[in-house]
């Protein structure tokens, strides 16, 4: 990774948020919106550049000689640029604003260039919604500037910050892989993304849980392949999924319900030259508006799936309308309806008298992700570790129906039961469920690595860290399916059932060691002229309460 580029981008990301401040926009509901959008734009128009230079006739193409060109020529250079790079007029350069910026009214030229970009590419970089209608790249954000008088100063001060960073130069931002980015968005979100606790979508996963799921999910050469995440959140799964299995050899579907996230999203795919997969961003209800499964756009189901769903929220408004969905299905109903009907196998949680935002959605998600699946599909899902236990025995438990239903099938692959406060901002320890359709060996991974990793204060949180050992370690007792007593066990579908009642907490299966210490019989009988002491010590305690409770006396000391 370029750390001296790393450090120059991370520095136009904390000056674009000093303006934001000295505005009153600091810490602003609305401040995401407008780092993140002039921060693409500006990445927009520094890889127009960059992308134009590397057709061979247009090498050496100053902005000069662009805006010199026919309208012809023009339109000529435009067709041959790639699809990951945004189509500019020459109105839209960010040198055009630069050069403008003592005109009056600057703020909305500064507005109207970026909404006249967002039409041209409207056709690439939107995201759709459930309900079919697009979210564009940029609406202005000069009108967050609530003093009219101010907004022209604003603008003034973003473009002289967007003006003074060239990520067009010598080892430039264009030639940096996954890594790299990864590192950026987390950077550039870091302060935007402080709802967790299990919201839907609202939070980052780490880089060490999204690496873990993509090695062991993907274990070789693949490609023309489906990935899909049905609460994408800002998408560092599918990002980290698609760099393993490689840009070009995939693509991307996702939804979310947040508008937010969904945004964030399409900056990260953007970034990741995986903007060929805009089209599949849905933002809307996965579980009462199942975009992928509506639009029929994937009949068969997907490859590769990864998710780290919410795990509580009250949907009870929409509670009854999602199990009424679960209707016997018929040989003539299209497959769309089949889809919809066969999601949740399991059931719907009920309604809570109390406590209605602590009701398990993460279970809607795991049987929506199960059904999704292609007949060779793979999957891997962040749950809460409750989950793996939850309802043993009880058979009407939904928990307990999904792991019978993984384990009956054969499609469990592994599980990881990570540290505590792996995700800083929430106390709920997770689990990575891996399920596989073609798991033909009959066994699981289930692996402990709850001892792993290094503890931090995060802010006022706690967080722990894992290194790339303790990655590594975790991905090899999966792919290597290697059993090490305390850490890992490999176990039949059968041991899983007879033996562990469909548990799928790793102690479960590990051997009780009993350390065996040599001693003399002298050193025997100390000991149990001690245990018998003690023994007595207790009886007489015991026997004077008694006593106590008996004649119900107050105030008397036991000694």
């Amino acid at each position: 990774m370029n750390i001296s580029l790393t450090t120059k981008t991370k520095q136009l990301v904390n000056d674009l948020k000093s303006v934001c401040a000295n505005h009153g926009l600091g810490n602003d509901g609305n401040e995401y919106k407008i780092i993140t959008e002039v921060f693409l734009y500006k990445f927009m128009n520094d890889k127009f550049f960059h992308e134009a230079r590397r057709i061979k006739e247009y090498a050496k193409l100053t902005e000069e000689k662009l805006k010199a060109m026919s309208d012809e020529d023009y339109d000529m250079l435009l067709l041959m640029l790639p699809a990951s790079a945004a189509r500019l007029n020459r109105e839209h350069y960010l040198s055009n604003l630069y050069n403008s910026q003592n005109r009056p009214q600057f703020a909305k030229l500064f507005d109207d260039t970026m909404k006249s970009l967002s039409s041209l590419n409207a056709g690439i970089f939107s995201v759709g919604t459930a309900g079919g209608e697009k979210m564009r790249l940029f609406g202005g954000i000069s009108n967050y500037v609530t003093e009219e008088s101010k907004r022209d100063g604003f603008c003034r001060a973003i473009i002289n910050k967007l003006f003074e960073c060239n990520l067009n130069e010598s080892g430039c931002i264009f030639g940096e892989k996954y890594d790299f980015f990864a590192t950026i968005f987390e950077y550039l979100i870091k302060d935007y993304n402080k709802d967790g606790g299990g919201k839907y979508a609202e939070y980052y996963t780490p880089h060490a849980v999204a690496r873990i799921m993509s090695e062991i999910l993907v274990t070789g050469k693949v490609s023309n392949v489906l990935c899909y995440d049905p609460g994408a959140g800002t998408g560092s799964l599918l990002m980290s999924l698609a760099h393993k299995i490689g840009e070009d050899r995939c693509a991307i579907y996702s939804q979310d319900i947040s508008q937010k996230s969904s945004a964030l999203l399409r900056l990260n795919l953007i970034l990741n030259n995986l903007a060929h997969s805009l089209p599949n961003v849905a933002q809307g209800n996965t579980m009462t508006e199942p975009y992928h499964i509506r639009q029929n756009t994937t009949s068969k189901g997907f490859d590769y799936i990864v998710s780290n769903p919410p795990f509580k929220l009250d949907f009870s408004d929409w509670r009854d309308s999602v199990d009424a969905s679960r209707k016997t299905v018929q040989e003539n109903e299209s497959e769309e309806t089949k889809k919809l009907c066969a999601r949740f196998f399991a059931g719907v949680p009920k309604i809570p008298n109390k406590d209605k935002d602590k009701m398990a959605i993460y279970l809607l998600f795991i049987q929506h992700i199960i059904s999704s699946l292609n007949d060779k599909g793979k999957a891997a899902v962040v749950v809460p570790t409750g989950f793996l236990t939850e309802g043993k025995g009880k058979a009407a438990s939904i928990a307990n129906k999904i792991r019978m239903r993984l384990v009956d099938k054969g499609w469990l692959r592994a599980v990881v039961s990570m540290p505590s406060n792996i995700f800083a901002r929430t106390g709920t320890n997770v689990s990575i469920v891996f399920i596989d359709k073609t798991n033909k060996t009959g066994k699981a991974a289930l692996v402990d690595a709850s001892g792993l990793g290094t503890k931090i204060k995060d802010g006022k949180n706690q967080k722990t860290l894992l290194s790339e050992e303790d990655e590594q370690k975790i991905i090899d007792a999966v792919n290597e399916a290697t059993a090490d007593n305390g850490f890992s066990a490999v176990k039949t579908f059968e041991e899983i059932k007879e033996y562990g009642g469909y548990s799928f907490n790793p102690g479960t299966y590990f051997d009780v060691k009993i350390e065996y210490a040599p001693i003399t019989a002298d050193e025997f009988e100390v000991k149990m002229q001690g245990f018998s002491e003690r023994l007595s010590e207790m009886f007489r305690k015991s026997n004077a309460l008694g006593t106590v409770i008996k004649n119900g006396m107050k105030g008397l000391k036991i000694e």
